[in-house]
């Protein structure tokens, strides 16, 4: 399979994360360097008409996009480690959290904002930076009490068993070192998010550990 991707991308990160832990490893990664806008190629273009990473092509050609859809598809199409608890609620609370993430915070950040923001409405580096900043404070406080207030939550999000929970908390926190947002007032969170960085396959798909990340972002 290739894996399109790009070394800053918390979206990539997120499949990237649930490829390790179910032992998979992509034919061939390309790099979509998005700070670029390699995104807007016509080449690309092609394969994900939003223009948005990550993107998987499978070795019949089939083209998945939007990283919980890559996800859930690996789920189904392989289910050990299952990353989707096995009772409906629980599976709607992980789904929840996650979605928190990668549907209410993090569309928000993105390049295409980013950009948005600073040529449309004129606003500066720090201005954008501190978009960037309130909207992760906003999903940690949220998160946090999700979390902190759940008999379900574990060592994990979601009981002692890591889901698609725990990769888009640990995404996030990656994006809250970008946007320098504190995950001191956010115990719960950090702690998870200590614990996801101990595991491999968590800790091979950071994005400071692919090609092209600097030594420190």
């Amino acid at each position: 399979m290739k894996f399109f991707s790009f070394w800053r991308s918390l979206a990539s990160f997120r499949v990237r994360c649930g490829l390790y832990l179910k032992g998979l490893t992509p034919s061939e990664v390309i790099d979509v360097n998005l700070m670029q806008g390699k995104q807007r190629e016509e080449a690309f273009r092609k394969i994900n008409p939003m223009m948005a990473i990550p993107a998987l092509i499978e070795n019949d050609g089939n083209v998945l996009f939007e990283s919980l859809a890559i996800l859930e598809y690996l789920e189904e199409t392989h289910p050990n480690p299952p990353l989707l608890p096995k009772t409906p609620k629980a599976r709607a609370r992980v789904r929840a959290l996650s979605q928190i993430v990668a549907c209410d915070t993090h569309p928000l950040i993105v390049p295409r904002v980013r950009e948005f923001l600073a040529h449309e409405y004129k606003v500066d580096e720090a201005g954008v930076q501190k978009w960037g900043h309130h909207w992760h404070e906003a999903a940690f406080k949220a998160l946090e009490a999700n979390l902190s207030g759940s008999k379900e939550t574990g060592r994990y999000c979601h009981g002692d068993q890591i889901t698609i929970a725990d990769i888009c908390l640990a995404g996030n926190a990656v994006g809250a070192f970008y946007f320098k947002c504190d995950l001191t007032p956010f115990p719960t969170v950090r702690r998870i998010v200590d614990l996801c960085w101990q595991n491999e396959a968590f800790a091979r798909a950071h994005p400071l550990k692919q090609p092209g990340a600097p030594a420190a972002a």
